[in-house]
């Protein structure tokens, strides 16, 4: 994906390759399965390992038990965001090894189960402009991130660069959840759901604007 190219693939449904109905069922399932650990005493740790997951294979992102434990403890949502920001970032770590030191050997079963094989041409091809801006797109907005932890791995781009970005994006992301429900409380639960990915999307689209303003001007 070029920058352009990728928010508006974002942003459209229609250009995104529709996901089988017996997917959708799957994804279902873990969908509950990653809410259903809110009711446990595992919540915490659960949202470690789900955040570290989703960077580098998992389908669900983490904001969906993060967003579930923190509406039950408004006080400790910026403890549940750093939970999940540090996961986050570990598993973008280990997306980055697996594209870096393995690739070769798994690229087929990722290409069959886990990205889509155009998707991450597409993103091979932002590195080669700008690699800070598509990791931090990647990282902010609901575009699948593993698939750019594992191409960064893929193109040996920067570690630091990742990690980096990675803090930069995802910690603007958990954290903005974070902020919504400590000071609004649980109420504001089903509007973050419904319509914080399309925000993100864009906060991400003027945020590319005011860098292109800046860089006109100066």
């Amino acid at each position: 994906m070029t920058e352009s190219r990728e928010n508006s693939d974002a942003a459209n449904p229609q250009t995104i390759p529709q996901v089988p109905a017996k997917r959708k069922g799957l994804l279902r399932r873990l969908y509950n399965w990653v809410l259903h650990w809110a009711e446990t005493p595992y919540g915490t740790p659960a949202l470690f390992v789900i955040a570290f997951a989703e960077s580098s294979f998992f389908p669900i992102p983490p904001d969906v038990l993060q967003i579930a434990l923190s509406a039950g403890k408004p006080k400790r949502s910026f403890y549940y965001a750093a939970v999940t920001l540090t996961g986050s970032v570990s598993g973008a770590v280990f997306g980055y090894f697996i594209g870096y030191c393995v690739w070769e050997v798994v690229r087929d079963f990722f290409f069959h189960r886990v990205i889509d094989e155009r998707l991450f041409e597409r993103v091979q091809g932002m590195y080669a402009e700008n690699v800070f801006w598509a990791i931090f797109a990647a990282a902010v907005t609901p575009i699948p991130y593993k698939i750019f932890t594992i191409a960064a791995g893929v193109c040996q781009i920067s570690l630091l660069m990742l990690l980096f970005a990675s803090v930069a994006g995802r910690g603007l992301r958990f954290f903005a959840v974070a902020s919504l429900l400590r000071f609004f409380g649980p109420s504001i639960k089903t509007w973050i759901e419904r319509y914080f990915e399309m925000v993100s999307i864009l906060f991400l689209i003027l945020l590319a604007g005011g860098f292109a303003v800046i860089k006109w001007v100066l």
